[in-house]
């Protein structure tokens, strides 16, 4: 029996103005873009207004001025992994994924993060740990961690329960009870001695390497 979906749940499933939109070509090109009315999507293969997006559901095809058809779908988090804007290498969803899960990010956790790096692993901890949860996140780069936080918020807006904080975590960090630290440093040992003040009994500490 055919069951009607709640009009919010519809209305979720559509391209709305401030959303992100991934655009994929027939040759597998992907291009990630900001729906802002007024605006338009210019590249080689043709233009297409932002508007002719914003409105259609999710996985609608679209047609740019040079004839060519994409398909418009909503960025998963690989996907904005891959394309979000980077200043060094971040860490892919296949590692991202072994991270969170042998990490035991649970919801609710406090974890200690260092370095923030582009913030790929830090987008995927936030939702692993949920709105109950709490991220603290360094990186000793002022650079990096503006970067960051324009990545993060772009994929993850209005994440309160996220605290950024410039410095390093081979030297001090204040951040006590914490449930787990995940670390991407190329020393991690250096904060073995820490992180074993300051986790929980039964705590995890994690790095990658």
């Amino acid at each position: 029996m055919f069951q009607k979906l709640p009009e919010d749940s519809q209305a979720s499933r559509v391209f709305r103005q401030g959303d992100l939109s991934l655009l994929i070509d027939r040759k597998g090109r992907r291009y990630m873009l900001r729906l802002e009315q007024g605006k338009s999507f210019h590249s080689h293969i043709g233009t297409l207004p932002h508007s002719e997006i914003i409105g259609r559901e999710h996985g609608c095809r679209v047609v740019t001025s040079g004839g060519q058809r994409l398909l418009a779908i909503k960025p998963t988090m690989a996907d904005f992994i891959l394309e979000m804007p980077r200043i060094a290498q971040v860490i892919y969803p296949k590692d991202v994924g072994a991270i969170v899960t042998y990490g035991d990010i649970f919801p609710g956790a406090h974890v200690l993060e260092a370095g923030t790096g582009s913030g790929a692993l830090t987008i995927a901890l936030l939702r692993a740990v949920g709105e109950n949860g709490y991220i603290t996140s360094y990186d000793v780069r002022p650079d990096m961690m503006e970067r960051a936080e324009k990545n993060i918020h772009s994929f993850v807006p209005g994440c309160d329960n996220l605290v950024l904080k410039l410095g390093d975590v081979y030297e001090r960090f204040e951040e006590r009870d914490l449930d787990r630290v995940i670390l991407d440093l190329p020393e991690p040992w250096q904060v073995v001695p820490l992180a074993a003040e300051a986790l929980v009994p039964g705590g995890i500490f994690l790095s990658f390497l």
